[in-house]
């Protein structure tokens, strides 16, 4: 897999440069991407938090002009540089960030010319977007959080003279807890599993995983707080996990039996 070319697309007008760096280590997961270009018009103040990291991370910026108010045009330039990049038949996948649904059709467009589309956008994207894509990943599991910057600055309180009290008893932090698997989630894992098992009832990890990337784009397991899938199937508690091998171990999972009704 690492051996694929890819191009990357980004629509900077719906896209923060705080994700550049899980993005880009991300997209290592599925290949290499040869093309990286992000799209906007350079002329104004939203995109000058892209300046700073573009030539860090060798990312191509192109300039695309508003022709009128209201109008996307980024989106037009974006789509045709992908139509042409995806007819030179050198790139056996396509990282598409955006959170716009006007990118669905060109998702569609490349899947049936059987390239891969990898999707990044924030929570509020579109689900046509999401469907048209293979894999579809949100912002927030990129490991992008919040700076300081965006946090609400706080005057500084004035000096006073030291004054003698008793010490104030600091609170204890809060604890962090885990998405909890929903029932959807559940269904999903459960109907993967029944339909990647074998005559035994056992069915590989990484068929399951497959599966339910063709059940929803969107399904990650760091959706739900885990880093890796076998971690998420282990805490479901509707599978039996045995490991098999050695380096690197095969995962195979089985549905537990259901109880009998009473």
């Amino acid at each position: 897999m690492a051996s694929d070319t890819l191009a990357l697309l980004i629509d900077g007008d719906n896209a923060s440069p705080k994700i550049v760096t899980g993005l880009l280590a991300e997209i290592a997961n599925y290949g290499v991407a040869s093309v990286k270009r992000i799209y906007g018009d350079w002329t104004k103040p939203n995109l000058n938090g892209w300046k700073d990291c573009l030539l860090e991370h060798s990312i191509q910026p192109v300039q695309q002009f508003a022709y009128t108010t209201g109008k996307n045009a980024t989106d037009g330039a974006m789509i045709i540089d992908a139509m042409d990049l995806l007819y030179t038949g050198r790139f056996s996948g396509f990282c598409i960030v955006s959170s716009d649904s006007d990118f669905a059709r060109l998702a569609a467009r490349i899947r049936e010319q059987g390239v891969t589309v990898y999707g990044f956008g924030e929570r509020k994207t579109p689900r046509p977007f999401i469907t048209a894509c293979d894999k579809f990943v949100y912002f927030d599991v990129l490991g992008a959080g919040t700076s300081e910057a965006e946090s609400p600055a706080t005057a500084a309180p004035k000096p006073r003279r030291a004054v003698a009290t008793a010490p104030t008893p600091q609170p204890a932090k809060p604890t962090v807890a885990k998405p909890v698997l929903d029932r959807t989630a559940l269904d999903m894992l459960a109907k993967a599993v029944t339909a990647s098992a074998d005559e035994d009832g056992k069915a590989n990890l990484g068929r399951v995983g497959a599966h339910l990337a063709k059940q929803a784009p969107d399904f990650d397991a760091r959706n739900y707080g885990f880093s890796r899938l076998s971690e998420l199937v282990e805490a479901s508690g509707l599978v039996e996990v045995e490991r098999i091998g050695e380096h690197p171990k095969t995962v195979m999972v089985k549905l537990k039996p259901t109880p009998a009704p009473k």
